[in-house]
């Protein structure tokens, strides 16, 4: 990352966080969770019993990979695979390997706000598939996506993996989807995973579970905080707390403060107050069904061609196209 990517993470780090702790209800963007501390910690949800999202699709790329492949080049003139949020790419990877052993003309561009995770990827792809041509991208989505879109007219397959469309509610998913309908040419194509409607328990044990690492993953930004803004937040003193609506399928994450409390953060010179049990919002986790899924796409300008679910239905992959 060079000097200017560096400044402007930085800032939109320091703008953001002044935002919303200075808010009413107090807010953080779950995205600022990652470093190298927050990937770590991600990676070892993705391992727990009680985090079905990554077993799920990993077992639709087991069981559809070739049906998938197929989908994203059926007139094999060749394409970029553009992945937003990559992270460490252990799912990605089943494609990548079946898109090279079926010979397909492709450069795989993962992209993430996290240096670390982007470097991660590059480094165990580079020992596990050489021959896989890969350009890592360092930046918010958008201003990534815009600049790629001007550099090339090549086919682009956009994927959103894991539950990155789930961080919004229904009326930022839409302005996200209308965004990536923007930067894609007639001919693109979109794959993107839904997290689907299932026992409201199941739901609520993926984000809370009982060894802890999913609150240690919330308090991270706190931790961010203290060490890149100079704050003084005890995390002892803030307790990770997980919310379920069945109604709307929104799961939220809140870390709440166990005491009246007030935390300076230094470089953003700001005072910050907290009474007893006031909260912070950290994230949204949306989940969905087909009609939902729907919906986005229609008012967002886009058409669902495929889906892939795993056996118990409990996560979808859609394939989705510029509506005509």
């Amino acid at each position: 990352m060079n000097g200017k990517d560096q400044k402007i993470l930085v800032s939109t780090f320091e703008k953001e966080v002044c935002e919303g702790l200075t808010a009413f209800p107090k807010y953080l963007s779950s995205k600022f969770f990652y470093d190298e501390v927050g990937d770590k910690l991600f990676q070892q949800i993705m391992e727990l019993p009680e985090y079905y999202l990554t077993r799920a699709e990993y077992e639709i790329f087991e069981t559809h990979k070739s049906k998938i492949i197929q989908s994203f080049d059926i007139d094999k003139e060749g394409f970029d695979l553009i992945e937003l949020g990559a992270g460490d790419g252990k799912k990605t990877k089943i494609l990548l390997q079946e898109l090279q052993e079926k010979e397909c003309d492709f450069t795989y561009m993962p992209i993430d706000i996290s240096q670390n995770a982007i470097d991660g990827l590059i480094h165990t792809l580079d020992a596990e598939m050489p021959e896989v041509a890969v350009q890592g991208q360092i930046g918010e989505y958008f201003e990534v996506l815009d600049r790629l879109k001007h550099i090339s007219d090549r086919k682009k397959v956009i994927m959103v993996l894991g539950s990155n469309i789930g961080n919004l509610l229904h009326p930022r998913a839409i302005q996200f989807l209308k965004k990536l309908n923007n930067a894609m040419h007639a001919g693109d194509l979109l794959f993107m995973g839904f997290d689907q409607k299932k026992h409201p328990q199941k739901v609520l044990d993926a984000y809370n579970d009982k060894s802890g690492v999913t609150a240690a993953f919330n308090k991270n930004v706190l931790a961010r905080i203290n060490k890149e803004l100079n704050g003084n937040f005890d995390l002892d003193k803030f307790m990770h707390w997980e919310t379920y609506d069945p109604e709307n399928g929104t799961a939220k994450s809140y870390l709440v403060s166990k005491e009246r409390q007030t935390v300076d953060i230094n470089d953003l010179s700001i005072e910050v107050h907290f009474e007893a049990w006031e909260s912070i919002h950290t994230e949204i986790s949306q989940k969905y069904d087909d009609d939902i899924v729907n919906w986005l796409a229609e008012e967002s300008g886009l058409e669902i061609t495929k889906s892939f679910s795993d056996q118990h239905k409990e996560y979808k992959d859609y394939l989705l196209t510029k509506a005509e």
